[in-house]
């Protein structure tokens, strides 16, 4: 490139240097150094001009060459991203049935779990309370002939007692001297027997009163079983939704 320039100055310098035709403007210049200084510039202008020039030339050949690429390209990735878009949907549809079946069978052992537990529960609060039952009619039972016994003993003692002061009473009667007596000993024997006989029916109540306290336990203790089997049931936990966090 720099012959280029030096020749172009040398050409500037004949051109100046050169003898004008009066009146015009016109000059005459050697031919033949022009000549050699243009064939140097031609000579010194690389090949990349050229194939600028050709490319110039070709440009619309080119630019429509370009843009059919660019089409063919463009229908490329268009088709491509339509099978890849299809392909991703077929596999999120797949992985969201597979979810939800996975899901349902879950749902169904919890379902079928929870009634296990509460068929547990209710044959094992049945139980307890037959127990309860059997146990309750048991005590009462041992209560009700405890208190009939210890009733009937009370009874008879205080029978006993009576007849023995109405005797006692009706041998005193006939002695003058020793009626008062009798009939404070008589009194004295009848508020003994009537004591011995409340007595006896207090421990009776006392007796029958602590074998209701045991029951009374037993029967909070079923409770307490069947409560804690309720609230098993109740806290149970529950199935995720794996599709609900997929759809996510």
């Amino acid at each position: 490139m720099y012959r280029v320039f030096e020749a172009l100055d040398e050409l500037v310098a004949i051109v100046e240097e050169a003898r004008g035709i009066p009146p015009t403007r016109n000059c005459i210049v050697p031919r033949g150094e022009v000549l050699e200084l243009l064939d140097d510039v031609r000579e010194a202008l690389p090949g990349e001009l050229d194939d600028a020039q050709d490319v110039l030339d070709h440009r619309d050949k080119i630019v429509t060459d370009a843009r059919t690429a660019a089409d063919t390209t463009v229908t490329t990735a268009n088709q491509q991203a339509d099978h890849t878009v299809t392909s991703a949907r077929e596999e999120a549809d797949r992985i969201l049935a597979d979810a939800k079946a996975h899901a349902d069978r879950m749902v169904a052992e919890a379902r079928a779990h929870a009634d296990h537990l509460v068929s547990s529960a209710e044959q094992e609060a049945e139980r307890t309370v037959a127990e309860g039952k059997a146990e309750f009619e048991a005590v009462t039972g041992r209560a009700r002939v405890e208190a009939e016994r210890m009733t009937a003993a009370g009874q008879a003692s205080y029978d006993r007692s009576v007849a023995d002061g109405k005797a006692e009473q009706e041998r005193l009667v006939s002695q003058t001297e020793v009626v008062r007596a009798a009939h404070a000993e008589s009194a004295r024997l009848i508020d003994t027997a009537q004591a011995e006989a409340d007595r006896l029916r207090e421990e009776c109540d006392q007796y029958v009163d602590g074998k209701l306290a045991d029951f009374e336990d037993t029967l909070n203790n079923a409770l307490r079983v069947v409560g804690r089997g309720r609230t098993q049931v109740r806290t149970a936990p529950s199935v995720p939704d794996y599709a609900a966090d997929f759809r996510r």
